[in-house]
């Protein structure tokens, strides 16, 4: 477990950070999940894309690059819907749908910590 920091405002984002880096857990990611809390996310890498196939709640997915910038927001994603590709991300972050998306702007920079 651990949490985020929007290097800009220098605000906790998420402080119950899950991480998928193996293939079984990106492969089974939030599927099936029924909720999580206001304050969790899963952190999938490496990604660049993301599918809701089999999820029963909205999402917002944070894009970030190797320097863990964020470089596109995909907010409040319905599930069975699709990401568009985004070559340049290198891992993405999910979290409740309008928890990412209203705090967090192209190009914030974030700070993991566990």
């Amino acid at each position: 477990m651990g949490k985020i920091i929007n290097m800009r405002t220098n605000e906790i984002i998420l402080d119950d950070l899950q991480t998928a880096d193996t293939f079984l857990t990106r492969f089974r990611g939030l599927m099936g999940v029924k909720a999580i809390s206001k304050n969790m996310g899963l952190r999938i890498a490496p990604c660049n894309s993301v599918h809701c196939f089999f999820m029963r709640f909205p999402i917002d997915v944070i894009f970030l690059d190797k320097q863990n910038q964020v470089i596109h927001i995909q907010k409040n994603m319905k599930p069975g819907s699709i990401s568009p590709i985004i070559k340049k991300a290198k891992s993405v972050i999910e979290a409740n749908a309008d928890t990412l998306s209203n705090v967090l702007e192209l190009g914030d920079k974030l700070a993991f910590y566990d």
